[in-house]
């Protein structure tokens, strides 16, 4: 006699954001693209829809962010989900409570969605094989931060309509920039040139084997930019000296009016915030509307946030 089984009980098993490196092509474009259809949304007098209505997305935030958390946050909640933002600070994790404790309490909750920030690289993969929802990834140690790269990827094709053909410098503290490595994968995998700066100190070894020219000239390295991406200075990440002082970085690798020069004659400036005004940048230039993206940066980010949450919250 044969035993017929339960299709209904077994459920498919979640896609997770964890990385642009775990990313094909037709997958980014297809975020940026969902993303595109959400500018328009969010700049308009309503902005609530119900495509997430009845989903529970859980914001896990270990490390401090307004930018990244507030962008989740609104995010989930104009796709009409339920949205919960853990406050760590007060949690049992800082009574002794592991990662795998803490999986197994917020997955006896049946979340559809976990975004997570955390200090320890690996972090969201780890979460993603203890739980039985979809894991996005909001920042993860020096690894990983691929929000961020496609909301920089989405802002400049915003402004310049393609990536590809693009020559983008990735200037300041690339040892430390999770930032700087989604964006090396994503800006590579959608047809632009990448060149790093950075002092020595703040240089990965062998970082040309992930496919970018390094420069510890600015000025050599910004030449014929298109898009000049500032980063921050992780000061908590650094553990010894790695700068002589904040002065002369500003002097040698802090972005200015005269150094932009070197770049193309329109070219754009980002930073993915916060930003330390006169030691990574310039303040006029930060607050230029004319060659300054940093506005619209925070902006798209929610449309971008919004593409994610809405395809991996099946």
């Amino acid at each position: 006699m044969a035993v017929q089984k339960n299709t209904s009980a077994i459920k498919s098993q979640p896609k997770h954001l964890l990385g642009i490196q775990n990313l094909s092509i037709q997958e980014a474009k297809k975020i940026l693209e969902e993303a595109k259809a959400f500018i328009s949304l969010n700049r308009s007098p309503s902005k609530k829809l119900d495509t997430l209505r009845g989903k529970t997305q859980i914001n896990l935030f270990f490390e401090p962010s307004t930018r990244t958390q507030s962008s989740f946050d609104l995010a989930g909640k104009r796709l009409g989900a339920d949205v919960m933002t853990m406050n760590v600070g007060n949690s049992a994790l800082k009574k002794g409570e592991t990662l795998i404790d803490t999986a197994m309490t917020l997955n006896a909750m049946h979340p559809d969605i976990i975004v997570i920030r955390h200090q320890d690289s690996g972090a969201p993969n780890l979460l993603s094989q203890k739980v039985n929802c979809a894991v996005v990834n909001a920042g993860d140690g020096r690894r990983e931060h691929p929000t961020q790269a496609l909301l920089d990827a989405l802002t400049i094709i915003n402004r310049k309509k393609t990536i590809e053909g693009l020559k983008i410098a990735i200037c300041g503290d690339i040892l430390h920039s999770r930032v700087a490595r989604s964006n090396i994968y994503l800006m590579n995998m959608l047809g632009a040139e990448v060149n790093v700066i950075g002092p020595k100190t703040l240089m990965p070894k062998s970082i040309e084997r992930l496919g970018v020219k390094s420069f510890t000239d600015m000025k050599k390295g910004l030449d014929k930019c298109d898009i000049v991406m500032m980063l921050r200075l992780q000061n908590e990440r650094m553990q010894g000296s790695f700068l002589p002082s904040k002065r002369e970085y500003y002097e040698f690798f802090g972005l200015t009016p005269e150094k932009l020069k070197f770049a193309s004659k329109d070219a754009l400036i980002m930073h993915p915030g916060p930003m330390n005004r006169g030691v990574e940048i310039d303040t006029k230039l930060a607050d230029d509307i004319n060659v300054s993206l940093v506005k619209e940066q925070v902006e798209l980010g929610v449309a971008v946030r919004m593409a994610c949450l809405k395809i991996y919250c099946k």
